[in-house]
């Protein structure tokens, strides 16, 4: 019985092998043509904060992190401009190249509340803080 189920089952997967034609095939998705520019950009960034990362843990000397910096902001200049080529090319509008906004009037800032102050080493701070980030001295009133 298993015998005469498993015949059937390859012979059906033959049959529908051998007769699917090229037509009921549907058409694969266009790929774009900045797909592979735009991941090579995302990963040199990546690339960039992970350096930054292991130059500011110390696992790198500061003329390696400086060297290899460059080198990757190099190769990121060269993908940005493919980039733009491609668009030119293309005739595609990128957020580089796209015309600027329009400028509206500025709103009237609200007034900001003065920035708190470390006491002992004079570090200015976006909030209150209960120990100076920079010296590291608590920063009671």
């Amino acid at each position: 019985m298993i015998i005469v189920l498993a015949v059937a089952l390859t012979i059906g997967i033959l049959v529908f092998t051998l007769f699917i034609r090229a037509q009921d095939v549907p058409e694969p998705a266009p790929v774009s043509p900045f797909q592979h520019l735009e991941d090579r950009k995302a990963a040199i960034y990546e690339n960039l904060r992970d350096l930054q990362f292991e130059y500011r843990v110390g696992k790198l000397s500061d003329a390696d992190y400086q060297q290899t910096k460059l080198t990757l902001q190099k190769e990121l200049a060269g993908v940005l401009a493919e980039i733009e080529e491609t668009a030119k090319r293309l005739g595609v509008m990128t957020r580089r190249s796209a015309p600027p906004a329009p400028k509206q009037q500025p709103a009237k800032p609200a007034p900001q509340p003065e920035a708190p102050m470390c006491p002992h080493c004079g570090a200015k701070f976006s909030g209150p803080m209960k120990f100076c980030g920079e010296c590291g001295k608590a920063m009671a009133s």
